[in-house]
């Protein structure tokens, strides 16, 4: 069968319509047109230095930059605020419309859908590697290093060799205490740390329907800890009603369109999952791929719990966290750090009392930064220490010492072993405290 007589995969369909084909496979090379560009305080001033020497005098559209401080803020030091020096007197220079100072933004891959500036069938590009995450709403998103970025920058274009496609059909409802974290966990099990090397990722199947949007984000964004390119989730009723909605609080409303994969579609291998037979899922140290159900690895003694971080900060997460601290305390030997990913999340969480659930429990709360989940600070792990976190790594190091151990579970999960000072199935909170 020849490439004109079988269909398109949704990635396939975004980018043949970026590069001005009528129809991509996987392999081609292609110049595509970027709907918006994002760098953060480590990748930027890269990116600027890179931009400079293009010899551009202006960026090629000011308006479709993001610009967001979030993984040293508030400056921790001299060098983070040397960074953050760089990035903000570029933003001021170019005049960028989307540059979000300290104290106003957060956690970029939360902060850009919910302030309206994701939309299905965009390409978006972002110097960090968990810019996969935008693709929940039905786009094609990916990281790159800081030099692609400056070229974007200076062009509104980029060089890309379309993925095949591994395409994951999830069935069944699943339980009351799994959620998107867990169902990107089994998959990364399944399939390998590079798995789906320089793939889409693309999840479907009729669980998808009961899924949040902050379950389908979480979903996309570990994409890259299976190794690949990008992740997406095609457009329904949700999606299409969460990014008016986004929209039209911000005043940045614009068409878009929701692509679909077709019946035909070619995918390089397809996995299901029986999401209705999953439990919760923990990652054991020192890779997302040793992923077992936490009924394996219950009991395992932890000296830091984190709920945060670009994979598990949302409000969804926030409120599942504080529903099982409420009336509770942190085990005496646990440190519990709570970061709501951005500074309206923070607020509508202080609104919703949240905020206070959590003072109460002894945790430390913070607002907008990445912080722990890169060993960057706020967090960071000392030899030998052991941590239960929401984000989505925990290679060795990644979080501090690189005798430190680092197990990966979903925020009820962390909320449970919190209370516990060990790893314990939410499910199980009631008859162990």
């Amino acid at each position: 069968m020849s490439d004109d007589q079988y269909g398109s995969t949704i990635t396939e369909k975004i980018l043949a319509r970026a590069s001005g084909r009528e129809r991509v496979r996987p392999g081609d090379l292609i110049m595509a047109k970027v709907s918006l560009a994002m760098a953060n305080d480590i990748t930027a001033p890269m990116a600027i230095d890179a931009f400079r020497k293009i010899g551009v005098p202006k960026v090629w559209d000011r308006d479709r930059i993001a610009l967001v401080p979030s993984h040293f803020v508030p400056a921790k030091d001299i060098a983070s605020a040397s960074l953050g020096m760089r990035m903000r007197g570029f933003a001021r220079e170019q005049e960028i419309t989307h540059f979000y100072e300290v104290g106003r933004a957060g956690i970029e891959h939360i902060l850009l859908p919910e302030d309206g500036l994701v939309a299905p069938g965009d390409v978006i590009i972002g110097a960090d590697s968990h810019s996969c995450t935008y693709g929940a709403l039905g786009c094609f998103s990916t990281g790159v290093g800081s030099t692609d970025l400056a070229g974007v920058l200076a062009t509104g274009e980029i060089w890309l060799r379309v993925p095949e496609t591994l395409r994951i059909v999830y069935s069944g409802e699943p339980g009351k205490w799994v959620v998107g974290k867990d169902m990107i966990l089994k998959v990364i099990s399944e399939i390998g740390d590079d798995g789906a090397l320089y793939m889409a990722m693309e999840h479907s199947g009729d669980t998808i329907a009961h899924l949040s949007m902050e379950s389908r984000l979480t979903l996309t964004n570990m994409a890259i800890e299976g190794g690949a390119k990008s992740g997406i989730v095609p457009p329904d009723d949700l999606t299409v009603a969460y990014v008016k909605h986004r929209q039209e609080i911000h005043g940045r409303e614009r068409p878009f369109d929701t692509l679909v994969s077709d019946p035909d579609a070619r995918f390089a291998r397809t996995l299901e999952i029986d999401v209705a037979a999953l439990e919760p899922m923990v990652a054991q140290p020192s890779l997302p791929s040793r992923a077992v159900p936490v009924s394996e690895v219950e009991g395992q003694e932890v000296d830091q719990v984190f709920i945060g971080s670009c994979t598990n900060a949302r409000m969804e997460d926030l409120r599942t966290a504080a529903a099982l601290l409420e009336g509770r305390k942190a085990h005496p030997s646990i440190r519990l750090i709570v970061i709501p990913a951005t500074q309206d999340l923070y607020q509508q969480a202080l609104h919703e009392g949240l905020i206070q659930i959590f003072a109460d429990a002894g945790a430390s709360v913070a607002a907008g930064v990445c912080g722990p989940c890169l060993g960057g600070y706020m967090g960071v792990l000392g030899p030998g220490e052991r941590c239960l976190s929401t984000s989505n790594r925990n290679y060795r190091g990644r979080m501090g010492h690189r005798d430190a151990d680092v197990w990966l579970a979903n925020p009820a999960v962390a909320a449970a072993t919190a209370i516990t000072g060990r790893i314990t199935h939410p499910e199980n909170i009631g008859a162990l405290v």
